[in-house]
C-alpha cells in the first residue's frame, strides 16, 4: 500500500472510530449509564434519559450517517478518489 492510500485508510478509521464513539456514548451512556441523573430533565414530555433510550439514540444514529457521508466525501475529494463527477 503506497503512502498515499495509507494515510486515507488511517484518516478513514480515524473518522469511523470516532462516530463509533460517539454512537456508544449516547445510546449506552445516556440510555443505560446515566438514565437515572438524566431522568430528573424532562423533554418533550418524557424523562430525558428515557428519551434518550427509545429515541434518542436512533436520531443520534441517523445523523451520524449524515456526518460520515459528508465528511468521507470532503476525504474522497481531498485524497482524489472521489465515485461521482458532480
Amino acid at each position: 500500500m503506497d503512502e498515499q492510500s495509507a494515510a486515507y485508510w488511517k484518516r478513514n478509521v480515524k473518522l469511523v472510530a470516532t462516530l463509533l464513539v460517539i454512537w456508544f456514548v449516547v445510546s449506552y451512556g445516556f440510555g443505560i449509564l446515566f438514565v437515572d441523573a438524566l431522568n430528573s430533565i424532562e423533554f418533550a414530555g418524557f424523562e430525558l434519559g428515557f428519551w434518550f433510550a427509545q429515541q434518542g439514540s436512533i436520531y443520534v444514529f441517523v445523523a451520524l450517517i449524515f456526518v460520515y457521508v459528508a465528511k468521507m466525501n470532503k476525504l474522497d475529494r481531498e485524497f482524489g478518489v472521489r465515485e461521482d463527477d458532480d
